[in-house]
């Protein structure tokens, strides 16, 4: 189907505005309450000086809130972990909750606590306290210093509470400093009876009290028996113009004010996991996935925070500009960004990160949630999906033209109609009759076949999964406690509670070869719908009185819901296999919260067949990316609708540096495999297949530093140049890794070239990739052709040394022995850097010493007799420690004969103009001379000079003299 109204085709009635979302417009309300009373606001809570302790790496305290028509005042635990990275977290509970001194309506037989198990899903580490932060207390604040360096500070004042962080005594974060905390209290409802004759009415309530205690939407009434119990917060980034991550939206990647400003949104940005179909461009509406973690910028200066609270939530940004003096009328002043966080219920939970560096943002919060899998090497190869290839001949013949048209891929997905009825755990038997034999074919070539499981159980009789999840209670319940009910694509289904211990055990039972038919080793996962997503739910998901393990509601644990899913797949693979033999699993989800990157990777949705929504996957991923989930991609070509050809080769060509990068299309769509696309469009299509391949050895270096360190696969400028304040807001480009690849796909239709900026840069000039073309990098753009039938925009920073294979393969298993080339990208200097990363690329084995890492290094040296200069290439470990085992041995002599076929050197100097060979010395080997060509350089493309197999092995550490 065409789809030419892309504006109208997501139903924004199903889903709420700020206004139709009760806690939402009362913490709205409430900031606009303490805005409108100005300087005479002051904020109702008070931490108690008495109740102070700092001991142990944490500071204690009880904060009191003053209500307006009571003397007693609201008891609220505050404490202040001091984390030995420097990151602090800020809790805040209520005692009455927590001690379960309350009522629930309506007998419910949910928890009267607030929320507090988030954190056993999103966090597996970094929570050790230091003991060494030393603290003072005084009549209006208490001082506590803090952080590796002992340069943070948290200033903490009494009351009204705040909390002030600054870094070299430099305020960079401030909590309530608007006055806008906001914690709902539990109190008991007052049914107010209409007067009798002769009585006066009694007094209105102080509050809007309309959606305290039952809110409707959409045909379903919320039954709320714990009443309001929102926690709202202003977080205020002093200097900072810049703030990023959130996601997931579709929206800039350098996020926009929602009140106020002339190109503000109108909504505040929601983070509600929803299964939003064809969703639109450039706004704060909810998606698929959630991660509260929100970065700050400035020159030189990153900061952030995390709020960990699994409730729905939503976050207004406004900005406003000071300047430096009243005549300046606003240059050289400063911008300050006020953020306010509400959640519908839970603790008040938020860790504080000050940088100052975005790695030093990352870093500590992947210590936190977990870092990025290191995924499978074919994870990373080109996935090809539809819904749905209709048989298992289909699939075979799919495979086949792959082959005759000599474009690589490695893994073919089935949708939902693989399934007998739509029943998880079957195949139709008139469509796969031998699913065994289909993968044996793909897996001849080293292919691999995914398959959706989605948490919906078909309500069938006759059906052992649904039996067994009805009769041992592993399904999520209704507000009464029985086994809730809902629609999605089966019809009536039941939902698994992966919450419960006992359902997560009995779904690693159902992935076992044994007990699910048909499957094999080389069959993998496709976790969708799991928001989770109910089409005949409020706001298409779960009624939130809905009851999880633990007689937890579900408006609590909604944002992690899909986490819990997708783990509970990741186990059950991990679970089917040899315990001797582990694999690292694949399992692809729409739904994530933070810590999903930990299991798997994720994909933005059901896009559309658009250039909107081609150009908007650039700064979706971006945003992933920094906020800890590197291994994020977006449906090429588009799900919904038929891209025209030219769109579809300008998708791949984008989606050939995503780093999921997976072709799909809906059931309606017309087939568009990319050897259908026809002349003169199949062959740039496989150009950028083979672009892909060729880059493995990079795009799994990148992912080994995502998985040790949190730093991003896709990076944008800011990242990488923090100091650039022009790259602040780009985000139509970016580089790979620690690569040097920079690169500017074309996203508007008709263009045949683009204007690519290059952040100033003394020492590193940018070549062209593919031409070795010399550009300098001056704070400026260049124009760069880039017509259709070419390759995609892609510059290679001076100073990077990237590793690459050459030799087309129909796959990337078939690539494993395959020598290595290595391209040297020089600075001005002569200096250059890289490294390469090669394990299995299936196993655990990389956790016991078994992997190569080198680093690769090129230098310049003068020599004290004569002004002649020499060049010297090294290869060395890159870990120092680097593991002596068994499996470690026996890895690196199965690399042995794996070599380095060839070395380009871009921008090589002219000093080299005559040289025909260079000095090899190679550990266990001896020296050698071999050859090298030099080239001159001519017009704009740069000298350069290529080794031709200098036969040094890829594992084993060298050296090369020029």
């Amino acid at each position: 189907m065409l789809i030419t109204n892309h504006a109208a085709a997501v139903k924004h009635e199903n889903f709420k505005t700020c206004e139709q979302s009760g806690f939402c417009k009362r913490n709205r309300a409430y900031a606009d309450k303490a805005t409108a009373s100005g300087s005479s606001w002051v904020s109702p809570y008070s931490l108690d000086p008495s109740s102070i302790s700092i001991k142990n790496g944490q500071l204690t305290g009880v904060l009191l809130k003053s209500l307006a028509s009571e003397t007693d005042k609201v008891r609220l635990p505050l404490t202040i972990h001091f984390l030995e990275s420097g990151v602090a977290r800020v809790t805040l509970d209520e005692e009455k909750r927590q001690k379960g001194e309350i009522e629930l309506r309506h007998g419910s037989p949910a928890r009267k606590e607030r929320y507090n198990e988030v954190q056993d899903w999103a966090i597996v580490g970094g929570l050790t306290v230091d003991n060494k932060v030393s603290g003072n207390t005084e009549e209006k604040e208490t001082i506590v210093t803090y952080g590796p360096n002992k340069n943070f500070k948290a200033i903490v004042k009494h009351a009204p509470f705040s909390i002030d962080f600054l870094r070299d005594n430099e305020t960079q974060i401030r909590f309530n400093a608007k006055g806008w905390l906001n914690m709902e209290h539990w109190r008991p409802k007052i049914d107010r009876e209409e007067p009798k004759e002769g009585e006066s009415a009694p007094p209105e309530p102080t509050e809007d009290e309309s959606t305290w205690w039952e809110e409707s939407f959409g045909g379903n009434t919320d039954t709320k028996p714990k009443g309001p119990e929102s926690i709202g917060l202003d977080i205020t980034f002093p200097g900072y113009e810049h703030v990023y991550g959130v996601p997931e939206h579709a929206g800039p990647l350098s996020l926009k004010e929602t009140r106020g400003g002339s190109s503000s949104y109108d909504q505040p940005y929601r983070l509600y996991n929803s299964d939003v179909f064809e969703y639109e461009m450039d706004t704060p509406m909810t998606l698929y996935g959630a991660i509260p973690l929100m970065q700050a910028h400035r020159k030189d200066s990153t900061v952030g925070v995390f709020w960990l609270n699994a409730a729905e939530m939503w976050i207004d940004i406004v900005k406003s500009k000071t300047s430096s003096n009243p005549l300046s009328l606003g240059v050289g002043g400063t911008t300050d960004t006020q953020t306010h966080w509400f959640s519908e219920s839970g603790l008040l939970d938020v860790f504080v990160f000050l940088g100052p560096t975005p790695k030093d943002i990352i870093q500590p919060y992947n210590e936190l949630t977990g870092y990025s899998q290191l995924p499978q090497h074919f994870a990373l190869g080109y996935h090809q999906c539809r819904w749905n290839y209709v048989t298992d001949e289909d699939v075979k013949d799919v495979d086949r033209k792959f082959d005759k048209h000599k474009i690589p891929y490695d893994v073919i997905w089935l949708d939902i109609e693989y399934t007998e009825g739509k029943k998880y755990f079957t195949w139709d038997r008139d469509n796969f009759p031998n699913p065994v034999d289909m993968q044996k074919q793909l897996d001849s070539h080293g292919r691999k076949l995914v398959i959706i499981v989605d948490p919906h159980i078909k309500n069938e009789g006759n059906y052992p999964v649904v039996d067994t999840l009805k009769s041992q209670n592993l399904g999520i319940n209704n507000k009464e406690n029985n086994i809730f009910e809902g629609w999605c694509w089966p019809g009536s289904s039941y939902w698994i509670d992966a919450f419960n211990p006992s359902a997560l055990k009995w779904w690693k039972s159902l992935f076992a070869y044994a007990n699910f038919p048909g499957t094999t080793p080389t069959t993998f996962l496709w976790n969708d719908m799991n928001e989770p997503s109910v089409f005949n739910g409020p706001e298409t998901t779960m009624p939130k009185d809905n009851l999880h393990f633990g007689n937890w509601e579900h408006r609590d644990v909604h944002n992690v819901n899909g986490l819990t899913f997708v783990n509970a797949t990741y186990e059950a693979l991990l679970a089917r296999d040899d315990p001797k033999h582990p694999r690292r699993p694949f399992v692809l989800t729409r739904s994530f919260y933070a810590g999903s990157q930990r299991v798997g990777a994720m994909w933005t949705g059901d896009n559309l067949a658009s250039w909107d929504h081609l150009e908007a996957s650039i700064p979706m991923l971006l945003t992933q990316n920094i906020a800890g989930f590197s291994f994020s991609g977006a449906d090429v070509g588009g799900f919904f609708g038929n891209p025209s050809k030219e769109l579809l080769t300008r998708w791949y060509q984008a989606g050939a540096f995503y780093p999921f990068f997976r072709g799909h299309a809906h059931i309606d769509s017309r087939r568009r495999e990319p050897y259908l696309a026809g002349s003169p469009y199949v062959k740039p299509i496989t150009q950028a297949l083979r672009l892909r391949y060729s880059l493995l050895p990079a795009w799994y270096t990148a992912f080994r530093t995502a998985s040790t360190t949190g730093e991003p696969v896709m990076r944008p400028i800011w990242y990488v140049h923090p100091s650039d304040e022009a790259g602040f807001a780009l985000d139509d480009q970016f580089y790979v890794g620690d690569t040097g690849l920079l690169v500017k796909p074309v996203l508007k239709e008709g263009a045949e070239s683009v204007d690519i900026y290059l952040p100033p840069s003394a020492e590193a000039p940018y070549y062209d990739y593919f031409t070795y073309e010399r550009y300098s990098g001056a704070g400026k753009s260049i124009h760069l052709d880039a017509p259709l039938t070419g390759n995609t925009p892609v510059l290679m920073r001076g100073g990077h040394i990237l590793p690459r294979k050459e030799r087309p393969r129909r796959s990337s298993a078939l690539m494993k022995w395959d020598p290595y080339t290595l391209v040297i990208a020089l600075d001005n200097n002569n200096n250059a850097e890289g490294e390469l990363y090669i394990d299995d690329g299936e196993s655990f084995e990389f956790q016991k010493g078994a992997y190569i890492h080198r680093r690769f290094r090129i230098s310049s040296s003068s020599s004290s007799s004569s002004s002649s200069s020499s060049v010297h290439l090294v290869s060395e470990n890159f870990d120092t420690e680097q593991g002596t085992s068994k499996e470690a041995k026996a890895f690196l002599k199965s690399m042995k004969d794996v070599r380095v076929e060839k070395i380009v050197i871009i921008g090589a100097p002219k000093e080299w103009e005559g040289k025909q060979e260079v000095l090899v010395r190679e550990d266990g080997v001896g020296e050698r001379k071999v050859g090298l060509r030099w080239k001159a350089a001519e017009g704009k493309r740069a000298s350069w000079a290529v080794v031709r197999d200098p036969g040094v092995g890829v594992g084993r550490g060298w050296s090369m003299e020029f």
